[in-house]
Order: C-alpha cells, then structure tokens, then sequence
C-alpha cells in the first residue's frame, strides 16, 4: 500500500471495525460447459472504518457492491482478500468456535422483512433462537428474555405466539431488529432497512434505529440508495462505485462539500420539496449506467460516465487522496500531482503564444 494510499485509508485508534483492502470475487461458469467464463470484481479493495457508538452509511447505485460488502464483513460469503477486524481479532482468519464466539458481536438486519423472518416460526421461537445457541437460554428464562427485546422495540410481550404473516412490514422489521439484538452484539450491519416500507414506518424504524444506539451504545453500518436517510442517520458516509469506495468523510463534508463528481451526481439526484430550489439547484450530467463489474473500464473506473473525465483518467487509477475539508477521495481532480501539471500547462500555453508571435 503506498504512503498516500495508508493515510487515506489508516484505522482509527478507536475503531471498533476496521475493514482494510477487502475483495470479493465471483467466478462466471458456463452452465453448460463447465467453465469459467469470467470474473465479477464485486469488492474491489474497499477501505473503512467505524467506531464505537457510529454509524457509517454506505451509499451508491444498484450494483455497485453494498449489500456484497456488508456479507464479507460478517463472513456469510468468504472473501476474497483482505482483513476484517472487529475489536483488533482478524475475523478473516477465524473458523469454528472462535468465529460463533465473535459472530454475536456483530448481526445483521436484512432489506426484507417478509423473506427474512421464517413464516413457520412464531415470534418467540424467531427471537429466542440466538438465544438458545449462543446463550444456552430455556424456559421460563428463555421466555423473559424475548419479551424484554420485544419491549425494547415497542411490540408487546403477547405476540410471541403470533407468526410473521400477521404482522405489517413495520412490526417485521421491528421483529428482525429484536431477534438482531438478541446475542448482545456491538455493531449491527443494516442492509437497507427500510426501503421495503411506507414512508411514515420508515421514520418510526428510523427513530427506533436512534434510540437503540443512544441506550445500549450500539454501531452501524448501514446500507442505503436513499441519501436522505444516510444523512439523516450517519456520522461518516462512504460512497461506493462499481466495487470501490469513490468518497468518504463526515456527513456534512460529504453532502455540503462532496469532492467526487460520482458524489455530486448522486446528490444531485436527491428530489427536492421546494421547487425553487429545484430549478436553481447544479445539474450534474452522468452519461450511461453503472459499469460492467466483469470487465471495469482502465483507470478511474467512473471516467466513462463522468462530466470532469481527464485524459489520466482513463489509463490511471487515482490514489486516495485527503481533500482540505478532510474527506478521502479517489479522484484525479485532487491529486496534487495532477493540479501542478494543469497548473503548469495553464502558465506555460500563454508563453508558447508569446514566442509565436515573434517568429516569421
């Protein structure tokens, strides 16, 4: 790793997660031949981390490699290379007992709650599961402690008789977030949580989400499309790109000063109530879609779509580079390197059309 690519990408001394140039690799076979054909880069050297009592939004379009990220993390699919470390243990190097010991350290709420909850299962036996495997829990005991994590998500203690199927999606998911807490984790991994409700349930998970990490001192990471709600709920954002994080920085340098132009773009795109700011408001024109994750284009992997493209961004891929406000990007705009040769060229141009006029 290079010096810039170190400082840009260093762990915090407090980090209670620290992820370091993850990959993640799927191989395309021919059903019909048996081979492989090709390989999806979905995670391609990602860098980040979170602290204790943070929550970290991880934001981009569809396909940029999100949701892949957040299941390398928790190790429900391998990764490829790379270091996970949740309070200084390599989680990558962790197998068996060790990994279930560390695995209730960190839980996962999924997008989806009417596919994420066994429609077979009551209440108590969703929630009390965790608890019956990592705690041993039975009984009586076992049914006190469902009933306290159901209060801590407002439902009441007489549903766990009850199934899935006779919840609305807003009680689902608060179903979800309580069998998520069960194990006593330090940080949860929410993958869009609330993009399958009405608007007026997603605030009350949303406040839920709040309220749970201001009483038992709770980290996220959550995953989001909804830049609205990133900025509602984050500390730090991180933008990702076609596998890689493009930005990263505190919340309101990321969406007051955002230095990528996939960041402008993004933001851009945010609808607005106040139609006069809509009419006033920066367009910021992005050609095409979202790269081929099997076949990334050379250099910057944003340079097809991007309205500032340089001639070094198709054949270099930009280092981390820390901006002034203190945000980390990966973008050939703020590569000192690349502003001293444009700025050179912009003194040097002037002087050539002075020695021109001069010559026969």
């Amino acid at each position: 790793m290079s010096t810039a690519e170190a400082t840009a990408t260093s762990t915090r001394t407090d980090a209670l997660l620290a992820v370091r140039d993850l990959h993640k690799d799927f191989p395309i076979r021919s059903p019909v031949l048996r081979r492989t054909l090709g390989t999806i880069h979905a995670v391609d050297g990602v860098s980040f981390t979170i602290g204790t009592g943070e929550t970290l939004g991880l934001v981009g379009e569809s396909g940029s490699g999100k949701s892949t990220t957040a299941r390398v993390v928790l190790r429900l699919i391998e990764p490829t290379s790379g270091v996970v470390e949740f309070d200084g243990t390599d989680l990558t190097g962790l197998s068996g007992a060790r990994l279930r010991r560390e695995r209730r350290n960190l839980q996962m709420v999924f997008q989806d709650p009417f596919t994420s909850l066994d429609p077979r299962q009551t209440v108590n036996a969703i929630v009390g599961e965790p608890l019956r495997v990592h705690d041993g829990l039975r009984g009586a005991a076992l049914e006190q402690r469902v009933a306290e994590l159901l209060a801590l998500v407002g439902l009441d203690r007489r549903v766990t008789s009850r199934y899935a199927h006779e919840f609305s999606g807003g009680q689902r998911q608060r179903i979800a977030v309580a069998r998520a807490l069960a194990p006593n984790p330090r940080l949860l991994v929410c993958d869009e949580p609330v993009s399958s409700l009405d608007v007026s349930t997603q605030s009350q998970v949303i406040n839920l989400l709040a309220d749970l990490q201001q009483e038992l001192g709770l980290s996220y990471l959550f995953i989001s499309h909804d830049l609205a709600i990133v900025r509602h709920v984050s500390h730090r954002i991180a933008v990702m790109y076609l596998g890689r994080v493009v930005e990263i920085g505190d919340a309101a340098e990321v969406y007051e000063r955002p230095a990528h132009p996939y960041t402008r773009a993004l933001l851009a795109a945010i609808p607005l109530p106040d139609p006069r700011r809509r009419t006033t408001r920066a367009k910021v024109p992005v050609r095409g879609d979202v790269g081929n994750p099997a076949a990334p284009p050379s250099g910057c992997h944003f340079h097809p779509r991007c309205p500032d493209v340089m001639e070094v961004c198709r054949t270099e891929d930009p280092a981390p580079v820390q901006t002034v406000s203190g945000t980390t990007v990966r973008c050939h705009l703020h590569d000192p390197v690349q502003i001293a040769a444009a700025a050179g060229n912009a003194v040097a141009s002037p002087a050539k059309i002075e020695g021109n006029k001069g010559e026969p």
